[in-house]
């Protein structure tokens, strides 16, 4: 399948899913994007305390959280009022302070240049993609930044990705987004095509350690499991993965090859 199919069939399918109704599993077990992620693109944007930020589609705020713990003025928005529930309570843990706000990032409810960064964090492939970009420019100061970025799992011959994958394919037979590479070169067209210029791109790969039960819970919060499906489904699917897991991978923690990426570009001006 290529990369452009799989971004035709996100859509299609993401008219399907609900992440509120997995709200308390994403909280809970989905791991966020990885401090070194945050350090380089502070490093590469030369972000300080004060400017300010906003998260579009931001669910339990993991890149808005990461934002503000670098000192930004984070605002952060998303069409799911359960999953940013979640996320305040996760920001109280780690004393950091973001405004959430219930809406979409094709139609923001925010000034002309208002911010110095806008963000979106594995979200990017639910947006109707042209108008999202048109309102992140329109946002951003002259010379702010859009970043898209992502941290996705890598199915690789063999591995337990791979197995998990070919089982909600099992389950769920209208999901067709697996096999991923972690690379969105298509995102820097819709950058492009918007009027963002000085476009860069970098990646790097993490093993994230996950227990059974956090596994699970993963998968129970993705797109083809809880967030689409009834609560049987869901019920029988995540059965089927413990019974996978306790067969062929029983030793706990689960090092989970992901790839964390992103795409930054800058407003003129």
């Amino acid at each position: 399948m290529s990369a452009q199919q799989n971004v035709e069939d996100a859509r299609d399918y993401g008219r399907k899913v609900d992440f509120g109704r997995a709200a308390s599993d994403y909280a809970t077990h989905r791991a966020g994007f990885p401090p070194r992620f945050f350090a380089r693109i502070a490093a590469q944007l030369s972000l300080a305390p004060g400017m300010h930020a906003l998260d579009l589609g931001t669910g339990t705020g993991t890149v808005a959280r990461g934002l503000a713990g670098l000192g930004l003025a984070v605002d952060a928005i998303d069409p799911s009022a359960p999953l940013m529930e979640e996320a305040r309570v996760l920001d109280e843990a780690e004393s950091v302070r973001v405004r959430y706000h219930v809406g979409k990032a094709e139609a923001l409810p925010f000034a002309e240049a208002a911010f110095d960064l806008v963000t979106a964090g594995q979200c990017w492939h639910w947006f109707d993609r042209p108008r999202a970009a048109a309102e992140a420019l329109r946002v951003l100061r002259p010379g702010g930044a859009l970043v898209i970025c992502h941290f996705d799992w890598l199915p690789l011959p063999g591995n337990m990705v791979e197995a998990t994958e070919d089982l909600i394919r099992a389950h769920n037979p209208d999901w067709t987004m697996g096999r991923g590479t972690g690379l969105y070169g298509q995102w820097l067209a819709d950058m492009s095509h918007a009027g963002f210029t000085g476009i860069e791109t970098a990646s790097f790969d993490h093993d994230q350690p996950y227990s059974h039960a956090d596994w699970r819970g993963r998968l129970r919060a993705s797109a083809p499991v809880k967030a689409s499906r009834d609560a049987a489904s869901v019920a029988r699917f995540d059965a089927d993965l413990g019974a996978l897991l306790a067969a062929r991978w029983p030793a706990e923690p689960l090092m989970v090859p992901h790839r964390v990426w992103w795409a930054c570009a800058r407003k003129p001006g």
